[in-house]
């Protein structure tokens, strides 16, 4: 297959709205790939090389000068083979191999080739091929059910190594898939609810729990090997030594749990949300003794040899207690006194309550309604995509934030308000300095940005505005804090910020 269908296909899924037309014109590209470049293809139309970053940023790239073909033959083999030559040198003289590199991949597309590999490598390939449509892209093209191709997505974390297995084994591969002691697992996700009395009303049997402010864990062991990862799949094995003894000590040979993990302070309560962040790129000995993780549990994926993950959470929550006894979170199974649960927990600190299906299994990546969030106060996780410049006492520096909602058919994020409000003057000084290390043009006042910073956004709700592409205004909305262990595919949907318009 040559880079060119490649290009035509993320013309075309950018150039529409639609879900159904993606999948099919993702679907047909995938049947057309022989099977050692279906890898290759599916990484590219989701935006990210099977490299990874390679090293190159835009001012390598705009500096390359390489005039473009006038015809299309590079074959998407050929970029990958460059790709992985640019990944893999390094050391004395690697600067001017890798500029060689580029300029001979460069040199052999044409001038749309070249405007592709040039977002992709910069990683802002953003044409609408989010992963849940890849998932039904994928499916299509196998003829599978979508579910079993999001389960083995669950499982093997990759996209391209779940493409290959359906298109050349079906529902069978893709059923092969089993939890990997060491390689994360994508976290289950939760949907907010209107209030507790919703939230409990939806199921017949549930658990309710204390939502905790804290950072999202995932830990595997193997007989005394311990990984530790945040939710966004990162391993922070290192910095995060005394979860690593907690869990070494377990009575187990293997488990693979997930949890929440802060800090807190003296008297029991949390610490601020980014003081528990600060830990987990830290080894430094003072930091680690002045801010010890504790970790909550509330779920078991594994446990000795038996996979749970298609088990009731019932099961699985008696696997937990078995195992983590004394370190799972606070909770109830169908408390006489929901409501003071939740009570509770805002007392001790934390955010709300989480109501859980009895019934359910674990499914990883899905914001359904089996899990469900009930905090007292609104608060939605959104995407800046543009910053103003400031007033007065913030001039200098980049102040009324322009936020986005995740456009769930994968488009760009859709703006739905503004805010200037809840900033401190460190966090102004921090916010101007990294927008613009990921700006992409700027205007007298405003300067754009690439969409990858998750802001979390107080508010006291929305209503209905013709001023933003979103068809909704946020009303009276402040910024809580960045949220640097969610990715821009994290944040709210705008199907989800829609759901807090009052009713008519």
């Amino acid at each position: 297959m040559l880079l060119t269908d490649v290009v035509a296909a993320s013309t075309a899924i950018t150039a529409t709205r639609s879900r159904k037309t993606k999948i099919e014109v993702i679907a047909g590209v995938l049947r057309a790939a022989d099977e050692p470049e279906l890898p290759v293809v599916v990484a590219f139309l989701a935006g990210q090389p099977l490299q990874g970053r390679v090293g190159a940023g835009w001012r390598t790239l705009g500096d390359l000068g390489a005039s473009p073909a006038e015809e299309p033959s590079l074959p998407v083999g050929a970029v990958d083979v460059a790709l992985s030559e640019l990944a893999s040198t390094s050391g004395s003289g690697s600067a001017k191999r890798r500029t060689e590199t580029l300029q001979a991949l460069f040199g052999q597309a044409t001038a749309e080739e070249q405007q592709f590999l040039l977002r992709l490598l910069t990683g802002e390939l953003r044409q609408g091929a989010l992963e849940g449509v890849m998932v039904d892209a994928i499916a299509a093209a196998a003829e599978v059910p979508a579910e079993a191709v999001r389960r083995a997505f669950m499982l093997s974390g990759e996209l391209p190594v779940t493409a290959v297995a359906a298109m050349t084994g079906g529902v069978e591969a893709l059923g092969a898939f089993r939890i990997q002691l060491g390689r994360p697992v994508r976290p289950m996700l939760a949907s907010p609810a209107e209030s507790l009395e919703e939230a409990i009303g939806e199921h017949k049997s549930a658990i309710v729990e204390y939502k905790m402010d804290g950072a999202r864990i995932q830990v595997h062991r193997d007989g005394d090997e311990v990984h530790v990862y945040t939710r966004t799949l990162r391993e922070i094995t290192g910095s995060v030594a005394e979860l690593v003894e907690l869990v070494r000590a377990m009575p187990c040979e293997s488990v693979v749990l997930d949890g929440e993990t802060l800090a807190l302070t003296d008297d029991g309560r949390p610490r601020p949300f980014q003081e528990t962040m600060s830990r987990f790129g830290s080894t430094r000995e003072e930091q680690v003794r002045a801010l010890l993780l504790r970790p909550y549990f509330f779920d078991c994926l594994h446990l000795d040899g038996v996979d749970l993950l298609d088990t009731p959470l019932s099961e699985r929550n008696a696997a937990l207690v078995k195992v983590a006894a004394g370190h799972v979170i606070p909770g109830e199974v169908d408390p006489e006194d929901p409501a003071k649960v939740l009570a509770d927990a805002m007392a001790a600190g934390h955010e709300g309550v989480m109501v859980k299906a009895l019934d359910s299994p674990y499914a990883a990546g899905r914001r359904g309604r089996a899990w469900l969030k009930v905090k007292p106060v609104h608060t939605i996780d959104l995407v800046v995509i543009a910053a103003e410049w400031g007033h007065g006492r913030r001039t200098g520096t980049l102040s009324n934030l322009h936020l986005g909602a995740r456009d769930p058919d994968g488009g760009p994020p859709i703006m739905v308000g503004k805010t200037f409000k809840g900033m401190t003057d460190e966090l102004l000084a921090w916010q101007t300095t990294r927008l613009q290390e990921i700006e992409t043009h700027r205007t007298d006042w405003t300067v754009y940005v690439r969409p990858e910073l998750v802001v979390e956004i107080e508010l006291d709700g929305v209503q209905t505005s013709t001023r933003y592409p979103g068809g909704i205004a946020l009303r009276f909305a402040r910024v809580l804090r960045y949220r640097p262990d969610k990715e821009a595919d994290d944040a709210d949907t705008i199907d989800a910020v829609r759901s807090l318009l009052p009713p008519r």
